[in-house]
């Protein structure tokens, strides 16, 4: 597919990424699908893990940072009694000791040391860079360097269910919460060690599972008759990932002025924090910020 066979085609998919597919391998599947002329997707999932990848389209790149800030939800299984060199099943084992017999009380009383304000140390094999250089390249070089502890949020984190080596659990968190370092922290506490075997994201504030659409129902629609047509139902409004936000709504010279990149005073504007813009009731102009004397100042805007 050439530059010229590419189309400016707006909004958000909530692509349900398959186990196996790095993150940016899904989005550029989606990109060639929607022959769009921008895409960018919003966090990256481990090609272990499956689940809700938003793919910002278009105009939609200009919120995917946003998005990457949101609080995540996720499904995951550990595998007790072994640790490996990644933290997940994909990685060599390090070492292996029994589990025991746990009962759920002590189980849920281990889950609970991590619920609210943690430090999380980040794996080796994650993207965060050292010196510029991702430290997955470092470890897989057999290079172990020192990384400063980082504080997330474990808003909830909850059994669902208990086998003789395993764990299900249900976690939401905010940005920058590492569930391979979060289980393998679960098995020390537990005594025995741990390792994900399974994750699954279930939800990107404010979107949920919900609406997600596969791959492969992606190919089966791109090749009906009305092709991408039948695509673009599956997006979601630019205006989507911000739905939660207090709206302001422009007329005439203020709307002019906005989309000129210049604060307006609107009556009846929220007196603080961000808002999502429209011109009239319905034309999505982009994000704002309520300045100190009141004033609305656009921060991003769309195009149309």
């Amino acid at each position: 597919m050439t530059k010229n066979d590419r189309r400016p085609v707006n909004g958000v998919l909530l692509l349900d990424k398959p186990v196996g597919w790095t993150s940016n391998a899904a989005l550029q599947a989606v990109k060639r699908l929607y022959r769009a002329q921008k895409a960018g997707h919003t966090g990256s999932l481990d090609p272990l893990a499956s689940g809700l990848l938003p793919i910002c389209l278009g105009e939609a790149t200009k919120l995917s940072g946003l998005l990457l800030n949101a609080d995540k939800s996720y499904r995951f299984t550990c595998r007790l009694g072994a640790t490996t060199v990644t933290g997940d099943a994909e990685g060599e084992v390090l070492a292996t000791r029994p589990v025991g017999v746990l009962s759920r009380e002590r189980i849920e009383a281990a889950l609970r040391q991590f619920v609210g304000p943690i430090w999380q140390i980040p794996p080796m094999y994650s993207a965060v860079k050292r010196d510029g250089q991702p430290l997955y390249k470092l470890a897989r070089r057999g290079i172990e360097v020192e990384r400063a502890p980082r504080e997330v949020v474990v808003h909830t984190l909850r059994l669902l269910r208990q086998d003789a080596e395993e764990l299900e659990c249900e976690l939401c968190c905010s940005k920058g919460t590492y569930v391979r370092t979060l289980a393998v922290d679960l098995g020390e506490a537990l005594g025995c060690g741990a390792h994900v075997s399974a994750l699954r994201r279930t939800a990107v504030a404010p979107y949920d599972a919900a609406r997600m659409v596969t791959l492969d129902t992606l190919h089966e629609v791109a090749e009906q008759e009305e092709g991408l047509a039948a695509l673009d139902q599956w997006l979601l409004p630019v205006d989507s990932a911000v739905a939660d936000w207090p709206a302001v709504s422009v007329l005439g010279d203020s709307a002019f002025y906005l989309r000129q990149g210049q604060p307006v005073l609107v009556p009846r504007a929220p007196t603080c924090g961000w808002v999502r813009l429209y011109q009239g009731e319905q034309r999505f102009l982009g994000i704002g910020e309520i300045l100190d004397d009141g004033r609305v100042a656009p921060r991003r805007l769309v195009v149309h």
